[in-house]
C-alpha cells in the first residue's frame, strides 16, 4: 500500500497539480488586491466617491455609518459591495486564466503540426553498425593477408 501512495504522489500530474494549487492561490490574492486597491477606487471616484467594500444593507433597517459599525452592533447586513468586488475578481481572473489556457493551446497545436525531426538510430546501433561494416570489410576477398 506504501509503494502504490509513493508511485501515485510522486506522478507528475500529481505534482503538477499541487504546484498549479499553490500558485492559483497566490494568483488570486495579485487579483483581489488589484480589484479591491487599483480597479475599484477609481471607479468609486467615478461614482461620487462610493467605496464598494462599504456598500451594505442592514436587516434590521437601521442606519449604520460603515459596514464595520453594523458588524460591530451585531446587525445583520446583506454585504452587496463586497460582492460586487469579488465578481470583479472572480471576472478578471476568469479572462487572464482564458488568456494563458488560450495561449497554451496555440503552443501545444503549433507544435503537434511541426515536423518531427527523423529518430537518428541510439548510439550503441550506430556503433555495432560500425563494427559490422569494418568487419565485412576485413572479412572480404580483396583485403584477405596473405599470411
Amino acid at each position: 500500500m506504501y509503494n502504490e501512495f509513493r508511485t501515485f504522489i510522486l506522478r507528475g500530474n500529481v505534482i503538477d497539480l499541487a504546484v498549479a494549487f499553490i500558485m492559483g492561490a497566490a494568483f488570486n490574492g495579485i487579483v483581489t488586491s488589484l480589484v479591491n486597491d487599483i480597479i475599484m477606487p477609481p471607479i468609486g471616484l467615478i461614482l461620487g466617491g462610493v467605496d464598494f467594500s462599504n456598500l451594505f444593507l442592514a436587516l434590521d433597517g437601521q442606519s449604520y455609518p460603515s459596514l464595520a459599525a453594523a458588524q460591530a452592533a451585531g446587525a445583520a447586513t446583506i454585504n452587496y459591495g463586497l460582492f460586487i468586488n469579488a465578481l470583479l475578481s472572480f471576472l478578471i481572473l476568469s479572462v487572464v486564466m482564458f488568456f494563458i489556457v488560450r495561449s497554451f493551446n496555440h503552443a501545444r497545436a503549433a507544435y503537434a503540426l511541426a515536423p518531427m525531426p527523423a529518430d537518428a538510430p541510439p548510439s550503441t546501433e550506430a556503433l555495432l553498425g560500425e563494427i559490422r561494416d569494418i568487419l565485412k570489410a576485413q572479412a572480404s576477398p580483396t583485403n584477405k593477408d596473405p599470411h
